[in-house]
């Protein structure tokens, strides 16, 4: 079973939306565990305090290493191979290549950071790896996390009801999705292109890998670009 641990200031922000849809009856049914940890449990002092001043001086609060020490170190059991991942702005992208290596493992273990960031200390010493979820920067940790969890649990097995389904989406062999259609025919005068209706699956198929492929080299070329490398 798919165990995730969640560190956090907020424990109340969990499962939130992992606990509706596909995520949420897929706990239901045992198939993935969510657990979050209230950081401040750990604080030492009469106002739980996980925070201080910078070193060096500057803005904003930093939050202390052996506050998060002790806390990962009360989420991690003996023998746990889960990886521990720090939501930073400053982490590697996400890419569904890594939530496909979570998907295929035991779980993970999530710390949220807050304030200015974490002390670069507990980074090191309790092997954090750094995911960051877009160039763009959020109130804390938990909504970024939330989201990470929520591509790693639609790929356990037994959650999505079609795993072709997952095999066809974005960035799945490097390109974005192709356009969908559906019923009515015509909307707005506006037809689902004739080969879709065709019957002619080898036509579809070529039809929806150009569509993809033009897709991806308009609005992601950073992605055609590493993609043609790859051919080089």
């Amino acid at each position: 079973m798919f165990r995730a641990t969640v560190l956090t200031l907020y424990p109340e922000m969990f499962p939130g939306a992992l606990g509706l849809s596909l995520a949420g009856r897929a706990m239901e049914r045992g198939d993935w565990a969510l657990e979050a940890v209230q950081i401040r449990d750990f604080a030492t002092d009469k106002h739980r305090t996980v925070d201080d001043t910078p070193a060096g001086g500057g803005a904003g609060m930093v939050m202390r290493a052996d506050i998060l020490a002790k806390a990962i170190d009360h989420a991690s059991s003996e023998g746990d191979e889960r990886p521990r991942i720090l939501m930073s702005p400053r982490g590697k992208p996400l890419t569904q290549e890594r939530v496909r290596e979570l998907a295929a493992g035991p779980g993970a273990m999530i710390l949220c950071g807050r304030f200015e960031g974490v002390d670069q200390r507990v980074i090191d010493a309790r092997e954090l790896e750094e995911i960051s979820v877009g160039d763009f920067i959020l109130s804390g940790g938990e909504p970024a996390a939330l989201v990470l969890l929520d591509a790693v649990v639609r790929l356990l097995p037994g959650v999505m009801g079609n795993e072709v389904s997952g095999e066809e989406e974005s960035f799945e062999g490097g390109l974005l999705e192709h356009p969908h259609y559906t019923r009515p025919q015509e909307f707005e005068g506006r037809a689902i292109p004739e080969v879709l209706t065709s019957g002619n699956h080898g036509k579809i198929a070529k039809w929806r890998r150009a569509e993809a492929e033009k897709l991806t080299e308009a609005r992601r070329p950073d992605l055609w670009v590493g993609r043609v490398k790859k051919k080089l």
